[in-house]
């Protein structure tokens, strides 16, 4: 349902920036456009995300694109993997009061079979999150059967 013309004008004005040297904001168009170009979450081109986050977080490090990657990482290398990665994040004070870190872990622990510590973790991200839909849909997940 996405305005595929506009798409269209924003991976070209990104290829025009690529072309100028890029930056930070590049690395972030870049991004959004492996999500755009993506007919799917599971056809997402994983392995470059995660290539374009770890760019990003030598050119502009920050806890979020931390997770970010590890996110990344995690849907082109499996979960375990993604785990790994995910967490050293959990000792990251800025990470303390950050929903999408522990529902990351759930999303990764789900995968793995591992369904009470996912129940834990979504309970854990619906508690921290001030947004009433992600609330409502990490309940959702932590309800789930075989969760």
């Amino acid at each position: 349902m996405w305005d595929r013309l506009l798409i269209g004008r924003g991976l070209a004005a990104l290829e025009h920036a690529e072309d100028l040297g890029g930056g930070a904001y590049t690395l972030h168009a870049a991004i959004a456009a492996c999500h755009a170009r993506a007919p799917s979450v599971d056809e997402t081109d994983w392995r470059r995300v995660a290539a374009l986050y770890t760019v990003l977080a030598h050119l502009a490090p920050s806890s979020v694109v931390f997770l970010n990657r590890a996110v990344a990482l995690g849907m082109a290398e499996g979960p375990r993997h993604g785990l790994k990665v995910l967490d050293p994040l959990t000792d990251d004070p800025a990470m303390v009061g950050y929903p999408q870190l522990p529902a990351a872990r759930a999303t990764f622990l789900q995968r793995l079979g591992r369904t009470e510590e996912a129940r834990h973790e979504f309970a854990r991200a619906a508690s921290l999150t001030q947004n009433a839909s992600e609330r409502r849909l990490y309940l959702r997940q932590a309800a789930k059967p075989g969760n």
